[in-house]
C-alpha cells in the first residue's frame, strides 16, 4: 500500500472516529473533499475495504453506511443496535450469542463466514422509559 492509500484510511477512520453516527462511502467522499478535492469513489472505496477488512470498521448492512470499530479487540463480533429515531448506533460484545449461533448452523452443515448481527429499534433515550423485566 501506497502513501496515499495509508494516508487515505487515517483520513477516513479519523472522520468515523469523530462521529457519533455512521457514514455512507458518498457521504465521506463529501467530506474528504475539502481536503481532496480531486478525490474520486474508488479511492474512497479502496480505503473502506482495507480498514473493514483489518476490522477497524464495521459496515452496516442494513444502512450501507460505516462505523468506526468501538473495541479495541478490532476482530471481535458484535452486535450492532440502531435507533430508528435518532440514528444512534452502539457496539454491544456478547461472544456466547456468537458461539450458539455457530453451533447451531455447524447442526445443519453451514459454515458461516463472518458475523455481524444488527438489532433496528429504538434507544433508551428515544422510547418510553420501561423496566425490562
Amino acid at each position: 500500500m501506497g502513501k496515499r492509500g495509508k494516508e487515505m484510511q487515517t483520513a477516513v477512520l479519523a472522520i468515523l472516529r469523530a462521529s457519533d453516527r455512521p457514514y455512507s462511502a458518498y457521504e465521506l467522499l463529501e467530506s474528504l473533499k475539502d481536503i481532496y478535492p480531486k478525490i474520486a469513489p474508488p479511492t474512497v472505496y479502496r480505503a473502506l475495504a482495507a480498514l473493514t477488512q483489518r476490522g477497524q470498521i464495521r459496515r452496516l448492512e442494513s444502512l450501507n453506511a460505516f462505523i468506526s470499530c468501538q473495541s479495541q479487540e478490532h476482530q471481535q463480533k458484535s452486535v450492532i443496535s440502531i435507533c430508528g429515531d435518532c440514528g444512534l448506533v452502539a457496539e454491544n460484545f456478547e461472544p456466547d450469542i456468537f458461539s450458539h449461533l455457530s453451533w447451531a448452523l455447524e447442526k445443519t452443515g453451514f459454515s458461516a463466514q463472518r458475523h455481524m448481527i444488527e438489532v433496528n429499534g429504538i434507544c433508551a433515550s428515544c422510547g418510553p422509559s420501561q423496566a425490562i423485566s
